[in-house]
């Protein structure tokens, strides 16, 4: 399961948008329970915002219970999902993202084809005490023994993805689709330190 990733280096696009928080900077170990960036729609028009890792849905009572990633599978059908899925979909941009294997569990640093990629997520809103928090999870997809977040390489995925009215058909088909080609490094044990947030989580093995 994808647990941590990094988003050190953007585009140009995605800082301008409206939304983008003043003094963003870069994150190198980006766990569940921090804040991301996310993209979405919002009057017809893309923005970024800031969430939470951990999809809090306002009639949630048990906060210690906010999942961090939603299967791809049983996305449109568990209660948990079903909803922001229909309604709320975002993107969260990565650099990349970390995966431990083996019995020793060796960090790996894992990378789409290009040096920014986008996960396929869903948001919700909490209210609280007069203020509304965002919070999201990860759309992840099985990968042999391990999960992995859904990349939406494609920007025509990605616009279909946001899109508030696009055909349930065509998002099933984009849960469905097979894994991008992803490559990898192994890492040093510097990044299983969670406190660890600099370009050092990259130290190859």
């Amino acid at each position: 399961m994808t647990a941590r990733y990094a988003l050190f280096r953007w585009n140009r696009e995605i800082a301008e948008l409206p939304g983008f928080p003043a003094g963003f900077t870069a994150r190198w170990n980006l766990a569940p329970g921090a804040q991301l960036l996310m993209l979405r729609m919002e009057d017809g028009q893309r923005r970024a915002d800031l969430a939470r890792w951990g999809l809090t849905p306002p009639w949630l009572t048990d906060l210690s219970k906010t999942p961090a990633h939603a299967r791809a599978e049983t996305l449109a059908e568990q209660p948990m999902f079903r909803d922001a899925f229909a309604k709320r979909r975002c993107l969260v941009p990565a650099n990349g993202f970390y995966e431990w294997r083996g019995v020793r569990k060796r960090p790996y640093w894992v990378v789409g084809a290009t040096g920014l990629s986008y996960f396929a997520g869903v948001w919700e809103a909490y209210p609280v005490s007069g203020h509304t928090y965002l919070s999201l999870a990860l759309v992840t997809q099985a990968a042999g023994e391990m999960r992995r977040p859904l990349l939406l390489e494609e920007e025509g995925d990605r616009a279909l993805w946001l899109d508030a009215e696009a055909p349930v058909s065509k998002l099933l088909s984009i849960l469905a689709r097979p894994q991008v080609r992803l490559r990898d490094q192994a890492l040093a044990n510097i990044v299983n330190d969670p406190k660890c947030d600099g370009p050092e989580c990259l130290t190859p093995a």
